[in-house]
């Protein structure tokens, strides 16, 4: 319960972080190590409940809570990265 409630508390930020993104479309101030390594304690999240519930984690609320989150992060990651390369591309950087 705790956990899963930490995730919604975590996932929550990361849709005002997208929209930011895609709204100002400059991702100056990310942190590609910040957001690699919140890739990365949630990839091991989801794996540490693959291993611990093995053909439970399909029903289980916080292994998909993980993936959201995961995925959220995955895409500020590569909207911030495309941004970046896009204004570098177009000299605004």
């Amino acid at each position: 319960m705790w956990e899963g409630l930490m995730l919604i508390c975590f996932g929550v930020s990361w849709p005002p972080a997208i929209i930011k993104t895609i709204r100002v479309k400059n991702p100056k101030g990310k942190s590609f190590i910040f957001l690699t390594l919140v890739l990365i304690g949630y990839l091991s999240g989801i794996i540490g409940k693959a291993v611990s519930l093995r053909n439970e984690c399909l029903t289980n609320v916080v292994f998909w809570l993980y993936i959201l989150d995961f995925a959220m992060v995955a895409t500020d990651y590569t909207l911030s990265l495309y941004y970046t390369q896009r204004r570098k591309k177009l000299g605004l950087d």
